[in-house]
């Protein structure tokens, strides 16, 4: 009854470029209070297609599908690259993609088109924060998975300086609440270690990934002794000493012991300028078969363990309105497990008009995907990644074609038919961006786009 009470009253704001992930009906071992919210809102958001149905998978639908399979990533197969490549025209030189085929784990192929392209990762980078994260779990708990979770879910951290400055909103709320509210995380803040987790990952706040590097910094200082409290941190910061080189050991152990290729995969900095200032690091780097590495192993349930791999899996599961590569429409009824970055930048040119996305300075968009499907009777599930830097061009809608022309070739691999293609998915203005519940309406809260 108290459920539905909350679902007559709740009101939920269609954010156009922020993705949420996580399976809705693991509120109760994750303690995330937005995917009770979620969860309350699901039909409603499906009507309005503020959610798809591949959003809506259930947490046991999520699982390691090649767990047990321990085979190397294969060599590239030529014919399989040269679709991949045929794909991009003349701006193949500024692709760097990795594509792996799962469908059939006894059969898998491979294809990659510049391979060992490197650039900045930007928010993809943030998937190595999670790594290091769980390594350093384990390596605290090695046998004891709910000692893990425990601390994750128990261990409330405070938004303090290293937040500052990120205008990326995240969504929250409270049970009871009216609405949920996105904004920026504010000074104060408190959440627990899976909403920090989930902000970082789900809205790509950089806020939360810059608190959790501190916080990672904390908890191989004091070990199980680590509470998240602020005391506890201002102790350890009032010092302020020895933070980069507990930063670097963590990230750089938790690439090493899951096998991973540090001149592949490598993040250095933290993602606010407050962040950086207050642990001085540098540098990162990714490329697309380092990626796709990392998503290989994670179905293998090789990153740290199975436990931790399923858990970075369902931390990238889209549950919320998809963006870039995750947007295409053919992508509707397929789970996927999303994350992007960008970066951009623009200098004087007579007639060229600097927008976001289509930088002529550079135009850095990243994308990796895990995508599954029932199709004809079918399974489909392959890996793809995508690191682009074509000027002047919307990498967004870039990226959202090269998704549906890479979903059509494992279609075709497969001899599936194609999902009839829906229209694009129109994103509300802010005035009209709800969804209301049966029940009384609040006010509605305007909402602004926030980029990954």
């Amino acid at each position: 009854m108290k459920r539905w009470l909350a679902a007559c009253a709740l009101l939920w704001g269609l954010a156009p470029a922020t993705t949420a992930a996580y399976p809705i009906d693991a509120w109760d071992e994750t303690g995330i209070e937005r995917l009770l919210a979620f969860d309350l809102a699901r039909a409603p958001l499906l009507e309005a297609g503020g959610i798809v149905p591949g959003g809506l998978w259930s947490k046991h639908e999520v699982r390691l599908r090649l767990q047990g399979l321990d085979f190397a990533q294969p060599a590239p197969d030529s014919r399989f690259g040269g679709q991949i490549r045929k794909l991009l025209g003349g701006d193949a030189g500024d692709y760097g993609i990795a594509v792996l085929d799962l469908s059939d784990p006894a059969r898998p192929l491979y294809a990659e088109h510049n391979g060992g392209f490197a650039q900045i990762p930007g928010s993809v980078g943030k998937i190595l924060v999670a790594l290091a994260w769980f390594q350093a779990l384990a390596d605290l708990f090695p046998d004891d998975v709910e000692a893990r979770n425990r601390l994750l879910r128990e261990t409330v951290v405070s938004a303090d300086a290293f937040i500052v400055d990120d205008q990326h909103e995240v969504p929250i709320w409270r049970p009871g609440d009216p609405k949920v509210r996105r904004r920026p995380i504010e000074l104060g803040d408190r959440a627990n270690l899976w909403t920090w987790l989930d902000w970082m990952l789900s809205a790509s706040s950089n806020a939360a990934a810059s608190e959790l590097m501190a916080h990672l910094v904390l908890l191989k200082h004091h070990g199980r002794a680590y509470d998240g409290s602020p005391e506890q941190a201002a102790a350890f910061w009032s010092r302020g000493r020895g933070a980069s080189g507990l930063l670097g050991h963590a990230l750089s152990r938790s690439v090493q012991q899951s096998g991973l290729d540090p001149r592949q995969l490598y993040q250095g900095s933290l993602f606010t300028r407050s962040g950086r200032a207050r642990i001085p690091t540098a540098g990162s780097t990714a490329t697309p078969r380092g990626l796709l590495h990392y998503l290989l192993k994670m179905e293998q349930g090789r990153l740290v363990d199975p436990w931790s791999s399923l858990q970075i899996k369902r931390l990238l599961y889209l549950t919320d309105v998809r963006i870039r590569y995750a947007s295409q429409p053919a992508l509707d009824d397929s789970a996927v497990y999303f994350k992007s970055g960008s970066l951009y930048g623009c200098r004087h040119e007579s007639g060229f008009d600097c927008r976001k996305y289509h930088g002529n300075a550079k135009n850095l968009m990243n994308s990796i995907a895990v995508v599954e499907s029932e199709q004809d009777g079918r399974s489909l599930h392959y890996i793809a990644v995508v690191l682009s830097n074509v000027l002047r061009k919307d990498a967004t809608d870039m990226h959202r074609d090269l998704a549906r022309q890479i979903h059509h070739l494992i279609e075709t691999r497969h001899g599936v038919r194609p999902i009839p293609m829906r229209a694009p998915a129109v994103t509300p203005s802010p005035a009209t961006a709800t969804v209301t519940l049966p029940g009384p309406a609040p006010e509605v809260q305007p909402l602004a786009p926030s980029d990954q």
